[in-house]
C-alpha cells in the first residue's frame, strides 16, 4: 500500500498542478470560454488513463510479461524523476507559453488546441501510473494497492491546491527531492522484480533460471520482501528529516 501510496502522490501532485495552472493561467488571460476543454481533456485522460490500466493487469498474468511490464515501469519511474527534477521549478512557465500557443488560434481551433493540451499532458502522468499499478497489483493484494491508489490521490489533490492557494508556503523542491529517492529504490525493486518473473519464465540465459528464482523468492514475495516495502518508506522520510533538521539550524551547518 504504502508504494502505491507514493506512486500516486507523486503522478497525482503532477496531474493536479498541471490542471491548477492551466485552469488559472486562462481565467488570469479573460479566457474563461476555455474552461470547459480542461475538463474534458482531463476527463479523457483519466478514461484513457484507467483503461490502460486494466488492459496492463490483464495482459500481465504470464510471467514473461509481468518480467517486462516491471521493467517498462521502471525506465518509466527513472524517467520520471529526472524530468520532474529539471522541471519543477518552471512548470508554471511552461504551461502557460503552452497554452498561450494554443489559445492564439482561431475559433474552434483554441478550445480543440488546449483540449488536446490536458489531455496529452494528463495522459502522460496516467499512462505512468498505469503501468505502475499494474506492475504491483501482480506483487501484492488488490485491496492494498487500491487503498494506496486513493490515499494518494486525495493527499495530492490536496498539497495541490495548497500550493495554487498558498504559493510559496509549500516546499515543492523538498517534495520532489523525497519522493524522488523514493522512486529510484522503487525503480531498483522493480528491476529485481523483473529478473524473478524473467527466470519463472526461463528467459535468462546464461544463467540457471530454476536455481535464480528460488534464490530470489523471498526477496520478490517473503519476508526480505517486506523488509525492502519498510526502506522504500524509511529512507525517503529519513532524509526528509535530515533536510528538515539542517534547515532548522545555522545556515553553516546546514551547508557543512
Amino acid at each position: 500500500m504504502g508504494q502505491m501510496l507514493i506512486v500516486t502522490l507523486r503522478e497525482g501532485i503532477e496531474a493536479f498542478l498541471i490542471v491548477a495552472i492551466a485552469a488559472t493561467y486562462l481565467r488570469k488571460t479573460g479566457r474563461n470560454a476555455l474552461l470547459p476543454a480542461v475538463w474534458w481533456g482531463t476527463a479523457t485522460a483519466v478514461l484513457l488513463s484507467c483503461f490502460l490500466g486494466v488492459f496492463l493487469a490483464e495482459w500481465a498474468v504470464v510471467p514473461l510479461h509481468e518480467g517486462i511490464l516491471a521493467v517498462v515501469a521502471a525506465v518509466l519511474v527513472l524517467s520520471m524523476v529526472v524530468l520532474m527534477l529539471k522541471a519543477a521549478k518552471h512548470m508554471r512557465a511552461d504551461i502557460g507559453a503552452r497554452l498561450e500557443a494554443a489559445t492564439t488560434k482561431p475559433g474552434t481551433a483554441a478550445w480543440l488546441g488546449v483540449f488536446l493540451f490536458a489531455v496529452l499532458m494528463i495522459t502522460r502522468e496516467g499512462m505512468e501510473a498505469a503501468f505502475i499499478t499494474a506492475s504491483l497489483v501482480r506483487q501484492s493484494l488488490p485491496a492494498d494497492v487500491i487503498t494506496g491508489a486513493v490515499l494518494g490521490l486525495v493527499l495530492a489533490a490536496a498539497l495541490a491546491w495548497a500550493w495554487v492557494r498558498y504559493g510559496q508556503r509549500i516546499n515543492l523542491g523538498l517534495f520532489f527531492q523525497v519522493t524522488s529517492i523514493f522512486l529510484i529504490l522503487f525503480a531498483l525493486q522493480l528491476v529485481f522484480h523483473a529478473f524473478h518473473e524473467f527466470t519463472e519464465a526461463n528467459a535468462m540465459p546464461l544463467i540457471d533460471n530454476v536455481a535464480w528464482h528460488l534464490a530470489t523468492e523471498d526477496w520478490a514475495q517473503g519476508t526480505r520482501a517486506d523488509l525492502v516495502g519498510v526502506l522504500l518508506i524509511g529512507v525517503p522520510f529519513a532524509w526528509l528529516a535530515l533536510k528538515v533538521g539542517l534547515r532548522g539550524r545555522s545556515p553553516q551547518a546546514a551547508n557543512s
